[in-house]
């Protein structure tokens, strides 16, 4: 078993300016052609791919997920975002749920938020018993074992921010109608219990950050870099060739002066509120 230092801030941001906008879309653009050519090597190889996304509420996991698969067929790359459990799914064994959800031959999962749950908010929380939590602790590393030894290639983000960061962005939450979905009253709570859970992120890295499924931490507070590095450090875990084929003519149409169009006024059209 490994153990890292997360060095998760407990204080302001910390320095450095943001990364300028042209040149993280210009990387960004850069780094989706290659995921494209992931995505495709993934497909060719019948490769499974596992990718899973921790951290703290408001650190950028959405958004880093967004921009990897922006470009991505979603019957290739899909988002698993699992709901709150069912009371059938509470009497299961605990993995039993995501089971169903891990990637065949061919595939890219991204699990936003997965079975760490167990280890985190249900552990602060107290949404599950002391016996179940250790349970999880002596359980998971072996699980993840498992998937390895089947083919699954597993990679562990967990997204470190600031607390005067997380303040912020929660704060730009509250402020903008368009993003107050997202501040649900279990992210206010872990404002509140920020220490507990830096105690049980320290207590799951040491029991599951194994050699063979390690944890990477993402420094979070700037988004920019966060998504540029994330992005790239995917694509070096994930070994693949360029299969890019080459450009091809579109065939001409063929004589289409048969057909006889349908009169405009039998078809409904969304009106032009905006000429």
């Amino acid at each position: 078993m490994t153990t890292r230092a997360t060095g998760e801030s407990e204080g302001e941001p910390g320095p450095g300016a943001r990364l300028p906008r042209k040149l993280y879309e210009s990387e960004l653009a850069r780094l989706q052609i290659e995921l494209v050519k992931m995505h495709e090597w993934v497909k060719h190889a019948g490769l499974k791919v596992l990718v899973i996304f921790e951290g703290r509420d408001a650190a950028g996991k959405g958004g880093v997920i967004k921009r990897i698969t922006e470009s991505l067929s979603p019957r290739v790359c899909r988002v698993v975002a699992l709901t709150a459990p069912t009371e059938r799914e509470r009497t299961q064994w605990y993995f039993q749920r995501y089971v169903a959800h891990l990637p065949s031959a061919g595939e890219v999962v991204l699990f936003d938020r997965s079975w760490y749950n167990r280890a985190g908010v249900k552990r602060v929380m107290g949404f599950c018993t002391e016996e179940e939590y250790r349970e999880f602790l002596r359980s998971c590393p072996d699980f993840e074992r498992m998937l390895i030894r089947a083919g699954t290639v597993v990679v562990k983000y967990w997204f470190s921010v600031s607390d005067g960061e997380q303040e912020r962005r929660f704060q730009d939450r509250i402020d903008d109608p368009t993003k107050r979905w997202k501040l649900s009253p279990m992210d206010l709570e872990s404002r509140e219990n920020w220490i507990d859970y830096s105690v049980a992120k320290d207590a799951m890295f040491a029991h599951t950050d194994t050699k063979q499924a390690p944890w990477f931490v993402v420094e979070a507070d700037d988004k920019r870099r966060a998504r540029l590095n994330c992005i790239s450090h995917l694509l070096s875990q994930v070994p693949y060739e360029d299969l890019t084929p080459e450009p091809v003519r579109l065939p001409p149409r063929r004589d289409g002066r048969a057909y006889v169009r349908p009169p405009m006024s039998d078809q409904t059209f969304v009106p032009h509120l905006f000429p």
